[in-house]
């Protein structure tokens, strides 16, 4: 029932966010804001995790290929569907939901505690559509920074497996290459879109409705990133269910 409950309100907190919409001169300071809090301060954290994780993607694969029949440029294919179709756009959000969903949490749970919202509320403004509405539209930018993640994953791929003495640059290049799937693409950008609206949203329950003091910001903030994690990762087998079977 408590789950029940929460699901309620979180789609409650969803039609009020699209309801009264304050000033555009306002809201677009404050997406402006939010896009650079979210996107672009994400983008060195993403930007290391990708490189490092693709090149221990085709270190490992190397290492499994014993079969001396079996040729150099399966290491390249291996690293670009890895890459592509699950680390990037899955892993990366798990990643950001700690990181994103986190921060959201505590910024809003903070407001909450703090009574700031509830000033905002005498003011008469929507708080909903202020405070919410441009997380929102600051993660639909979130696709960039899967971009990167997918671009500097292969490019880590490519330097581990050439530094290593894997295989030649040629393989590599023709591993990634060989049998792609433009639609695998847009399966990826697909997730990420429907993952960004997660990261923004799903944290943003957490904070706005959170009740208590400063110790229950800190809780909410693990219990939001707890959540976010999994619906992403449902929201994944769901998509992956109906695009890829």
């Amino acid at each position: 029932m408590k789950i029940l409950y929460h699901i309620g309100g979180y789609f409650i907190m969803l039609q009020k966010v699209f309801g009264k919409f304050t000033k555009w001169n306002v809201l677009r300071n404050l997406i402006l804001r939010e896009i650079d809090v979210l996107i672009i301060g994400s983008l060195g954290i993403v930007s290391f995790i990708s490189f490092f994780v693709g090149g221990v993607v085709s270190i490992q694969t190397a290492l499994n290929l014993e079969n001396p029949l079996l040729p150099k440029n399966l290491i390249g294919f291996t690293t670009r569907q890895s890459v592509i179709l699950e680390f990037a756009p899955t892993f990366i959000s798990v990643i950001m939901a700690g990181k994103v969903g986190s921060f959201i949490t505590s910024s809003l749970g903070t407001m909450k505690v703090t009574e700031q919202i509830d000033a905002l509320e005498v003011m008469g403004i929507n708080t909903y559509n202020y405070l919410i509405f441009p997380k929102i539209i600051a993660l639909l930018f979130y696709p960039f920074v899967i971009t990167v993640s997918m671009f500097l994953g292969i490019i880590g791929g490519y330097v581990a497996s050439i530094y290593g003495g894997f295989c030649t640059s040629a393989d590599f290049i023709e591993g990634i290459q060989i049998d792609f799937t433009p639609f695998h693409v847009s399966y990826a950008f697909i997730k990420t879109f429907l993952f960004a609206f997660i990261l923004a949203s799903v944290p943003s329950y957490h904070g706005y409705f959170l009740k208590g003091g400063a110790l229950e910001v800190g809780k909410a903030s693990t219990t939001s990133f707890v959540w976010t994690s999994v619906v992403i990762i449902i929201t994944n087998y769901v998509v992956t269910q109906l695009l890829l079977t």
